[in-house]
Order: structure tokens, then sequence, then C-alpha cells
């Protein structure tokens, strides 16, 4: 009888390559998207060239901001198992 190799896969929480697929994907989306917004106010509110690029600059750092926010908070997550395996807090406890 031949032996089936089994590749173990990581839990959810620990693949990375997951991770970064949804950073990447959630970055590039919302640069793209805040600087379509940035480019749109721009041309509804500003006359100049200069003015409408800032704000075009304005909205991709917006964007790429709020995705490190987000990409950071994926990343440096506890996983599922340790957060139910604690202790309560000590605001619960008070509460009991």
């Amino acid at each position: 009888m031949a032996e089936k190799k089994t590749e173990s896969v990581p839990p959810p929480d620990y693949d990375m390559n997951a991770k970064w697929d949804a950073c990447i994907d959630l970055t590039t989306r919302r640069f793209v998207y805040s600087s379509l917004g940035g480019a749109f106010a721009g041309l509804l509110f500003f006359r100049s060239p200069v003015t409408r690029w800032a704000s075009i600059a304005f909205g991709a750092g917006l964007g790429i901001g709020s995705a490190y926010t987000d990409c950071s908070r994926v990343f440096d997550a506890p996983s599922s198992s340790s957060s139910a395996n604690s202790e309560p807090s000590v605001s619960q406890e008070a509460d009991e």
C-alpha cells in the first residue's frame, strides 16, 4: 500500500499568503477609489491644475493610510484560539 502524503495546511490565522493577498487587494482598491474621488473633487472644486493634483494626492494618501491601518490589524490580530482561552478581564470579573 502506498501512503498518501498530505500537506499540512496552516490555519487561517497563520496563513501569511492569504493575509498578504488580502492586504494587496485592499490597498490597490482603496488607492484607486480614493484617487478617483480626489480627482472628482478636484475637478468639481478647484481650477488650478496644481490644486487638482494635490487633491488627487490627498485622496491617494487617505486610501493608502486606511489600507495600512486595516492591514496592520490583520497581521497583528491574535489567533482566535488564544483569545478564547484567555482569562476574563478585570471589568468582566467586577460585573459577576
